[in-house]
């Protein structure tokens, strides 16, 4: 009887040290932080490591470096492993000088330098060169990879440029470029913009800065290099100069997520683009669009901030490796899971 009792005692713990790793997995994390219609993405992998997607303004009293520390807190990190900033427009660079005083940085990735002749954008992308000093600064270029363990975050576009080989599985030819005419050239440093693709396993977000609509042509036509995606963060806040359908319905996004603010983004005619978009389930913005009106905003549950003077509440996602994820609202804690395509 006591073999056979010790027998049960080491099947049963064979069973809890086989279940550990499992039980001990960290899903990906994603908290789209409310910085009043500029980007700041906070990424963290089933690693712990995190990579910080651009920082938001400058000034209002360090609000938005503020409320990305509190998204680090709520995602139980102390420091940003890799900040990637898309461009240096001040709704995306403006934050870094505030934040870098409050929050270790230990890699900046950028496109390299800046290349738009602005007071402004000169401004603070002399702010930014002043922090980088107090890490590791990287160029990224089409291609490359941001080494963050179990995640393969892979640069698409950066400085003007894409990547020329389509990713595994992708290249089919992309039916959507015949119907979508080109515009006028963009000069400015949207177009310019570093965006990538990050991978979990079976999960896929999209993330392409405000990279502009000529740009989001070169970069799908006449094939599409990217293939699908689960989540696609709206290009450039929701905006018209970007979000072409040759980029939006060729990778058939099932979620989409619009950092856009109160008066800026979502503008009717993108936010109609991107809710149209063939497969897509559900639009969640961070902000009630007042220029959209009540037939161009999504439902009030899939809203972050509703009011124009807000608390600046976050959008968090939470993926699992199978594609499955759910998503949550802040304010309301509202949440929807989506299960697994399959794919």
């Amino acid at each position: 009887m006591r073999t056979l009792s010790l027998r049960w005692t080491f099947c049963a713990l064979l069973l809890l040290v086989s279940a550990a790793p499992r039980a001990l997995a960290r899903p990906l994390e994603i908290f789209f932080v409310d910085v009043e219609g500029g980007q700041a993405t906070l990424i963290v992998s089933p690693s712990g490591q995190s990579l910080l997607i651009d920082t938001g303004w400058r000034g209002f009293q360090g609000r938005d470096a503020d409320r990305i520390v509190q998204a680090a807190k709520a995602a139980k990190i102390k420091q940003i492993d890799y900040l990637l900033i898309t461009h240096y427009h001040r709704d995306h660079v403006g934050g870094v000088m505030q934040l870098g005083d409050q929050m270790k940085i230990l890699n900046f990735l950028d496109h390299g330098p800046n290349t738009e002749d602005s007071k402004v954008v000169k401004e603070d992308y002399a702010d930014y060169v002043k922090v980088i000093q107090r890490g590791e600064h990287v160029v990224l270029k089409p291609g490359d990879t941001v080494p963050i363990k179990g995640l393969s975050v892979k640069v698409l576009t950066s400085n003007g440029e894409h990547i020329q080989t389509p990713l595994e599985g992708a290249g089919q030819p992309n039916s959507f470029c015949a119907t979508t005419p080109k515009r006028e050239t963009d000069p400015s440093e949207n177009a310019r913009s570093l965006g990538v693709l990050v991978t979990f396993e079976k999960f896929r977000f999209l993330d392409l800065g405000d990279l502009t609509w000529n740009k989001e042509l070169e970069l799908m036509c006449p094939n599409n290099p990217i293939g699908t995606v689960d989540v696609l963060l709206v290009s450039h806040h929701g905006l018209n100069q970007s979000n072409s359908p040759a980029l939006v319905d060729a990778v058939h996004p099932r979620v989409a997520i619009m950092n856009n603010g109160a008066r800026k983004g979502g503008s009717p005619d993108a936010w109609q683009i991107v809710k149209d978009s063939p497969g897509l389930e559900d639009l969640w913005q961070l902000h009630y669009a007042i220029e959209g009106g009540k037939e161009h905003n999504t439902p009030d549950s899939f809203i972050a901030n509703v009011d124009e003077q807000c608390m600046g509440q976050y959008i968090k996602l939470t993926a699992d490796g199978n594609g499955s994820f759910t998503v949550w609202n802040q304010r309301n804690k509202f949440t929807k899971a989506y299960k697994s395509d399959g794919k």
